[in-house]
C-alpha cells in the first residue's frame, strides 16, 4: 500500500471537504433548520410544532394551533432573522406556516 499524501488541513476544512464531495450539504441543512426552530422559538412554542420542512430556501412549519400559527403569522421576518441568525447564512428565505 502506498502512503497518502497528507496535507496541513483542519478537521472543521477535511469535514467541509467530505460533505461536499458526498453532497450531504442539503440533509445537513435540513436538520440545523429544525434544530434552530426549536432553539429559537423555545419548548411553549415546540410543543405545538408538528412537522417542519425545509425545502428550496422555504421552511413550512405545521402547527397544531391555529391561534399560535395567527400570533407567529405576525412575525415571520423576524423569525426568518433570527434563524438565519441562528444557523450562522441565509439559509432560510421564506416561512410558511401551515
Amino acid at each position: 500500500m502506498s502512503k497518502r499524501h497528507r496535507e496541513n488541513n483542519s478537521l472543521g476544512e477535511v469535514l467541509k471537504d467530505f460533505i461536499a464531495s458526498h453532497k450531504l450539504e442539503k440533509g445537513l441543512n435540513k436538520i440545523s433548520a429544525e434544530e434552530a426552530w426549536h432553539q429559537v422559538m423555545g419548548s411553549a412554542i415546540s410543543k405545538y410544532t408538528t412537522h417542519i420542512k425545509l425545502e428550496n430556501e422555504t421552511l413550512f412549519v405545521s402547527l397544531s394551533s391555529s391561534v399560535l400559527r395567527e400570533e407567529l403569522s405576525y412575525g415571520k421576518e423576524k423569525i426568518k432573522g433570527l434563524l438565519n441568525e441562528t444557523l450562522g447564512k441565509e439559509l432560510i428565505q421564506k416561512v410558511i406556516l401551515r
